[in-house]
C-alpha cells in the first residue's frame, strides 16, 4: 500500500473510532464505548483472566479480536502490517565490541545497523549516547562518523571506545534541541536510533534546510516535547492529538518478567484503591498525581496510601477499613486491564500513522522515503523505521 494511501486509511479509522482510544480506562469505567456498543462492553466483561494477560501479550490477536467485535476494523491487521526493510549482512565485529552494552540493546543496534546504507556518505549519530551505533556504522562502512550527545561523561565514553577500536569516530557534546546542533547534519547520512519526541521531529521539521545527504530514524517516545497538542508535520495530517495519545501508542512493551509484571500489578492495583478512596473522602473526581516511587508500594496498601495522601494534600480519617479499600483498588486494576485491551489494540494503528507523518514530511522536503519494520518486536515494539535519500 502506498504510504499517502496508508496514512489516510489509518487517519480515517482513527477519526472514526476516537471513543475507543482517546477515554482513559484509568480514569474511570464511564467509557463511551460502554454506553454506545453494549455488545462490545459485554465482550470485554466475558473473558476470563487469561483470555485478558494472553491478548495484551499478542498485539496481532488482540487487533483480530476487536475486528471480530468492531467489523470496521476488521482491515486493521492489513493497515498496519508494515513490510522489513532490506537486510544486508555485516562484518563480524570481533569479541570486546560487545563490552558495556546491555543484551537487547546490543541486538536493537546489530538489527538497525544491518538495515541501514549510507551509500558511503559520513555519518551523523543523533543523540548518540555512548556511541554504540556510531561506532558499529564505522566499523560496518570504513567511513568517518560524528556522534552527537548532550551529556557529557556519555560523550567522553563515546570517545574512548572510538580509541579503543580505532575507528574514525568523534563525540560532540551538544543539546539536539539547540538550532546550532544542525550545523553537524550538513552532507551527513543521518541515524537515530530510538530519539525521543521532538529529538526526532526537530530534523524532519528542518530537513528541507539542513542539507543532509539522507535520514535512517527509528522514532521513539513521541510524546517527549510535544506541549499539549501535537503539531503534524505533514500536510495532509489532520488528526488532533494530545500528550494521552501520544502516550498511548508506546504502551506496548517487550513483556517482563513474571515478577516484574507481579510488582506492576500491585503499583497499580494500590494506586486505584487509593483513587478509589480519595474519592469516596473528597468526592472529587479522578484527578492525575505525579509518579510514584516504587518503593511505596513495598511497605504495603495502608502505608502506601498514607504517604501518597501526605503528598496529595488528602486528609486520611481514623478507622478506615484498609482490606476494603485494597480489595476496591484490585478489583478496578482487573476492570481497568479488561477495558485497556480495546484501547491498545488501535495503539500500532497510532503508531504508523505517527510515522507515516514523519515520512510523508521527508517527502515534501525533496527525500525519497521507505517505512518499514527492522526488527522483530521481541527486540523492541518500536521497531518502525523510516529510511530518506534525496
Amino acid at each position: 500500500m502506498p504510504l499517502l494511501d496508508r496514512f489516510l486509511a489509518l487517519q480515517d479509522v482513527l477519526a472514526a473510532h476516537e471513543d475507543l482510544w482517546r477515554p482513559q480506562p484509568f480514569r474511570g469505567r464511564d467509557l463511551p464505548w460502554r454506553v454506545q456498543r453494549p455488545a462490545l462492553a459485554a465482550a470485554v466483561d466475558a473473558l476470563g483472566a487469561t483470555q485478558v494477560a494472553a491478548l495484551e501479550a499478542d498485539p496481532d490477536a488482540l487487533m483480530a479480536w476487536l475486528g471480530t467485535q468492531v467489523p470496521a476494523l476488521a482491515d486493521l491487521p492489513m493497515q498496519v502490517a508494515l513490510p522489513a526493510m532490506p537486510r544486508r549482512m555485516l562484518a563480524p565485529t570481533g569479541p570486546h565490541f560487545d563490552w558495556s552494552i546491555p543484551g537487547r540493546k546490543r541486538a536493537q543496534i546489530e538489527a538497525f545497523a544491518e538495515h541501514v546504507t549510507t551509500d558511503r556518505a559520513p555519518v551523523l549519530e543523533w543523540c548518540a549516547g555512548k556511541g554504540h551505533l556510531g561506532r558499529r556504522l564505522a566499523l560496518a562502512e570504513a567511513v568517518p562518523v560524528r556522534s552527537l550527545e548532550i551529556d557529557s561523561a556519555l560523550a567522553a565514553h563515546c570517545e574512548a571506545l572510538a580509541r579503543r577500536a580505532g575507528l574514525d569516530q568523534q563525540a560532540v557534546c551538544a543539546d539536539a534541541l539547540v538550532p546550532d546542533s544542525r550545523l553537524h547534519v550538513a552532507d551527513r547520512h543521518v541515524v537515530a536510533l530510538h530519539a525521543c519526541g521532538e529529538l526526532h521531529r526537530t530534523l524532519v521539521r528542518h530537513a528541507a534546510d539542513d542539507a543532509a545527504r539522507g535520514y535512517s530514524i527509528a522514532p521513539c517516545c513521541y510524546y517527549r516535547w510535544a506541549g499539549e497538542v501535537y503539531r503534524p508535520l505533514s500536510a495532509q495530517a489532520t488528526l488532533r492529538l494530545d500528550e494521552g495519545a501520544l502516550r498511548l501508542a508506546v504502551t506496548e512493551t517487550v513483556t517482563a518478567a513474571a515478577r516484574d509484571q507481579t510488582r506492576s500489578r500491585r503499583e497499580q492495583a494500590f494506586k486505584l484503591g487509593f483513587v478509589a478512596l480519595r474519592a469516596a473522602l473528597t468526592g472529587t473526581p479522578y484527578r492525575s498525581f505525579k509518579p510514584v516511587p516504587p518503593a511505596w508500594a513495598r511497605e504495603g496498601f495502608e502505608a502506601f496510601c498514607r504517604r501518597l495522601a501526605g503528598r496529595e494534600g488528602v486528609t486520611l480519617p481514623d478507622g478506615l477499613d484498609w482490606r476494603h479499600w485494597e480489595a476496591a483498588g484490585w478489583r478496578r486494576q482487573d476492570e481497568v486491564a479488561r477495558d485497556a485491551l480495546v484501547r491498545h489494540a488501535l495503539r500500532r494503528a497510532l503508531e504508523v500513522w505517527l510515522v507515516a507523518d514523519l515520512a510523508l514530511a521527508l517527502e515534501t522536503a525533496g527525500f525519497e522515503t521507505r517505512v518499514g519494520v527492522f526488527c522483530p518486536r521481541h527486540l523492541t515494539p518500536r521497531n518502525l523505521l523510516i529510511d530518506a535519500r534525496r
